[in-house]
C-alpha cells in the first residue's frame, strides 16, 4: 500500500504525523509526502521519515495526483497530515480491497478538539457517509490503483475534490465503510466555532450539489 500525504505549511505537526506512520512503513507501506509550496520548512522535516518527498503544484487534488503517479503500491490511501490512522490500518485496507471486496473505501472518523460538539459532528459525518456513499478527505479515502486510474484520479478543483472523487468512484461500486476510526484534528472547528463550521460546510455541500462552481465555493470557504 502507498500512503499519499498532501501538505502545505504543516511544520508544527509534520514529524508527529510521519512518526505515527512509521509502524506502517516498517510493515511495508510506502509513505509519500507531496508539498504544495510550504514556507515553513515542512518538506525538510520529512527527511528520513518518508520514502519520497515531492514538490508539487499547490492544490490538494493536484498534490494527491502527483503522489499517486509516484506510488508503487496496488492500493492507494490518501491521508491528511492532521489525521492519524488506526494501528491495524494496513490489515483493514487489505481486507476491504481484497478478493471479493470493494474497489474503494474510507474509515469512520473521530475528531479531537475543544468543542463538546465534535463527537456529534463526527457521528453525523460517519452516518451521512454511510448512507450516501460519499467520503470526505478526513476519513482517509483508499482505493485500488485500478479504481484510481479508471476515474482519472482526483478532479483538479480547489474544493470538494473528495466529494467529486467519491461520486466518480461510486460508478464503479459502493465504498467499504470501515468502522475502524481515524482520529483527525478539530482545529478547523475550534478556530471558527463548531456550529459556525457545521453550518458553513452543509451550506457549501448544498450549493455544490445545486451546481455552484468549486472556485466560488473555495472563496466562500476561505
Amino acid at each position: 500500500m502507498s500512503v499519499v500525504v498532501p501538505v502545505l505549511d504543516e511544520a508544527a505537526g509534520m514529524r508527529e504525523c510521519l512518526r505515527a506512520l512509521a509502524p506502517l512503513r516498517a510493515a511495508g507501506a510506502e509513505i509519500i509526502v507531496v508539498d504544495g509550496g510550504s514556507h515553513d520548512g515542512t518538506a525538510a522535516l520529512c527527511d528520513g521519515l518518508a520514502d519520497h518527498v515531492l514538490q508539487g503544484p499547490r492544490g490538494r487534488a493536484r498534490q494527491m495526483n502527483a503522489g499517486a503517479a509516484r506510488a508503487r503500491g496496488d492500493a492507494l490511501l490518501f491521508l491528511h497530515a492532521d489525521t492519524r490512522l488506526p494501528a491495524a490500518a494496513l490489515a483493514h485496507v487489505a481486507h476491504a480491497l481484497g478478493p471479493g471486496g470493494r474497489a474503494w473505501g474510507r474509515f469512520d472518523v473521530q475528531i479531537e478538539g475543544r468543542s463538546r460538539w465534535l463527537p456529534v459532528v463526527a457521528a453525523l459525518m460517519n452516518l451521512r457517509s454511510r448512507l450516501s456513499g460519499i467520503a470526505t478527505g478526513d476519513q482517509a479515502i483508499f482505493m485500488r490503483r485500478s479504481a484510481f486510474a479508471a476515474v482519472g484520479g482526483f478532479p483538479e478543483q480547489p474544493l470538494m475534490e473528495d466529494v467529486e472523487m467519491s461520486r466518480r468512484l461510486k460508478r464503479i461500486g459502493a465504498p467499504a465503510c470501515l468502522r475502524a476510526r481515524v482520529v483527525t484534528s478539530g482545529r478547523r472547528w475550534d478556530q471558527r466555532g463548531a456550529l459556525t463550521t457545521i453550518v458553513l460546510m452543509w451550506r457549501l455541500r448544498l450549493l455544490y450539489r445545486l451546481g455552484a462552481s468549486p472556485e466560488r465555493l473555495a472563496r466562500a470557504y476561505r
